[in-house]
């Protein structure tokens, strides 16, 4: 999402181009590019990108809800990544930013069941996302390396984020202001509970965004 995108930008100072926003990490170009919600979308916008540029590396960067009760902010790098869908699993390219562990379940349903956060988290996941299973798939697909550096934005399991919650945005991860608008008219109280998501999702990209500079940069030192 742009929201996730944004540290990056200003860490980076990325200037806007064709294919998205460029810079450098070093003396290593980088590109930096939103895929929009989903995977149909995050898979498209990965194909285009890597059709588009002559990619090494590729890192999934952004927000990430966990199924426990891990604190906000805190990072998630992954053993394995599955795609929800068909049970599909891969496995990242590790970082030398921590010990990977756990596993990221991606998913474009929203997973509000407790039973269903229970038999993810005996399987080992540690939160949801909808993004990051369908990159893998076409990284792997084309030959290209891949990691991901997500954090904690919220948890799925305490009833913050529901359908009209996720409603509130747009397919490529822009507000709503209409949605939010009807929202806020339908539940006169909502907005501290906006705010706290907000402030969660904004941590957490920060956090993200500053783990992902830092394995690029100790990738280019080693």
């Amino acid at each position: 999402m742009p929201m996730e995108l944004r540290p990056l930008r200003r860490r980076l100072g990325l200037r806007k181009s064709g294919a998205g926003y460029v810079g450098k990490v070093g003396d290593r170009a980088v590109i930096a590019t939103a895929t929009g919600i989903g995977t149909a979308l995050a898979g498209s916008a990965t194909a285009r990108l890597l059709d588009a540029v002559d990619v090494e590396w590729v890192v999934v960067v952004g927000i990430t809800g966990a199924v426990d009760d891990t604190p906000i902010g805190a990072l998630v790098l992954p053993e394995h990544v599955v795609n929800g869908a068909d049970g599909s699993v891969y496995r990242p390219t590790p970082l030398r930013i921590g010990d990977a562990h756990g596993t990221i379940w991606t998913t474009d349903e929203l997973l509000t069941d407790p039973a269903v956060h229970a038999d993810l988290r005996s399987r080992g996941v540690v939160s949801l996302d909808m993004e990051t299973a369908a990159i893998a798939k076409v990284c792997d697909q084309s030959g290209v390396a891949w990691s991901v550096v997500r954090a904690i934005s919220d948890r799925v399991g305490d009833g913050t984020v529901n359908a009209e919650i996720a409603g509130l945005t747009h397919s490529d991860g822009t507000a709503n202001p209409a949605a939010v608008a009807r929202y806020l008219v339908r539940h006169r109280d909502a907005l501290p509970r906006l705010a706290r998501l907000a402030t969660g999702a904004k941590l957490a990209a920060d956090q993200a965004a500053n783990a992902a500079i830092m394995a690029v940069s100790r990738s280019i030192k080693s």
